[in-house]
């Protein structure tokens, strides 16, 4: 008997050890990552961190255990159009990202022309297009959408490496695209991850109601591949999103299903809706939604535009406002009223209201945009107030880092207008990074 329990103990005793080795190895193994739409590397940035010793000052925390082994980057147009590519090049390697089209990029890798390799997590952020769907789940070669929208690629990378986790970054008003069907292209892109096996969580985030400078509003949109059950309404309060950036209590939870076939969706979601169905936070898994409206709940250290500007001294003559174009700004910063007439010949009052001008110091910047660049007066590029009283726009400098990336990370032999183009298509990097971290954390649970 003595021998029995003995030998019970010694299985018990073997068997807390190799869960807590399995679950140290867990924690410790490196998530592999490809970065898609890699921009200049805002996601890599995010969850790699950076460390350069010709480049101290630019040195940013890892979120954890994340190694992009594998990106993608291309510009449609000429060579001259591949700045963004160069510039991620110039900072993590000549090798470091494929700069070629991903639609022929994944058709070489299904023709066995070149290798991708294995990765646990992909990540991307990727324009809000008309994701509607041309073929079926039923049919033998899948589903496709339209030639040239990306989210196709993304589903078709999910397909072809399995990931465990996805982390993707879009516009807010995916949530309730299109007009004529409230909320479709969402559903769409939900069943999608569903018919792979992922559990979603999603989060339309401010980053300036979490201490950015910048008043950014994206979605992200978090999966996983797991066969657990979520508890969806626990879900929603305490998940990984929820971890990244808290929020309010809940008041009030919606559910409902979405359609199994992303071509149901395409045709039927949305039908007769005003208003979209999908909150700004929610939780899928198994194809049944829960979403509610959510409120930030952040009291650390916030940063406002003043934050980030460099001294007047070191701004380029270039960037002040002469003074024969003050009136031409403050006419397209003005509210205004026009009449104009329609293709069809319908006449129509287009209206605009008044933007800040020049921009507060004090306050987060407003959405920074492609078109920043550039010496042309514009209703949407950036100008503020020097302490000498004079106009100038921003510099792209400052574009760098409101968001968040180092000070001149752009400047690897870009124009002004390139250097703002690309951040205008980048992201804020301190979100993946936050929610980087609290992937990290439950991994430890």
């Amino acid at each position: 008997m003595l021998i029995w329990i003995l030998s019970t103990r010694l299985r018990t005793i073997n068997s807390n050890t190799n869960m807590a080795q399995q679950r140290r190895k867990n924690v410790s193994s490196e998530i592999k990552v490809a970065e898609l739409f890699a921009g200049v590397g805002g996601f890599r940035l995010g969850l790699d961190g950076y460390v350069d010793p010709g480049h101290p000052e630019w040195e940013m925390p890892s979120a954890g255990p994340f190694k992009t082994i594998w990106a993608n980057q291309w510009e449609p147009g000429t060579d001259r159009r591949q700045f963004a590519a160069r510039c991620y090049q110039s900072h993590f390697g000549e090798d470091s990202v494929v700069n070629e089209d991903i639609h022929v990029v994944l058709d070489k890798f299904e023709a066995g022309e070149i290798d991708i390799p294995d990765v646990d997590m992909v990540v991307g952020g990727f324009p809000c297009q008309d994701y509607s769907v041309a073929k079926t789940l039923s049919q033998a070669s899948g589903i496709e959408g339209k030639k040239g929208v990306l989210w196709w690629d993304i589903y078709r990378f999910l397909q072809l490496k399995k990931p465990t986790y996805g982390l993707f970054e879009n516009v807010d008003r995916l949530l309730k695209s299109p007009a004529s069907q409230r909320g479709r292209d969402f559903a769409i892109i939900l069943s999608c991850l569903a018919s792979l096996g992922y559990a979603v969580e999603w989060r339309v985030i401010n980053s300036a109601e979490y201490g950015f400078p910048q008043r950014r509003k994206r979605v992200y949109i978090y999966a996983e591949k797991t066969n657990d059950a979520w508890n969806l309404e626990k879900r929603i309060a305490d998940g990984v999103m929820a971890t990244a950036f808290p929020i309010a209590p809940i008041e009030k939870l919606s559910g409902f299903d979405i359609f199994e076939d992303p071509a149901d969706n395409s045709e039927k979601f949305g039908i007769g809706k005003k208003a979209s169905q999908f909150m700004n936070a929610g939780v899928m898994q198994g194809f049944h939604v829960v979403t509610a409206q959510t409120v930030a709940a952040y009291d650390g250290v916030m940063s406002n535009l003043g934050d980030v500007l460099i001294p007047d001294g070191e701004v380029p003559a270039e960037f002040f406002v002469p003074a024969e174009q003050v009136e031409a700004w403050e006419t397209l910063k003005g509210a205004k009223s026009i009449e104009r007439v329609s293709k069809s010949g319908h006449r129509y009052h287009y209206s605009e209201g008044k933007m800040a001008f020049p921009d507060s110091t004090d306050k987060p910047s407003r959405t920074i945009l492609t078109g920043e660049g550039g010496v042309t007066p514009s209703r949407f590029k950036h100008v503020i107030k020097t302490s000498d009283g004079r106009l100038r726009r921003l510099v792209p400098d400052e574009l760098d880092q409101l968001q968040c990336f180092p000070k001149g990370w752009t400047n690897t032999g870009m124009t002004d207008g390139q250097r703002a183009f690309c951040m205008g298509n980048a992201l804020v990097t301190g979100i993946p990074h936050r929610i980087g971290k609290a992937m990290a954390e439950r991994r430890k649970l």
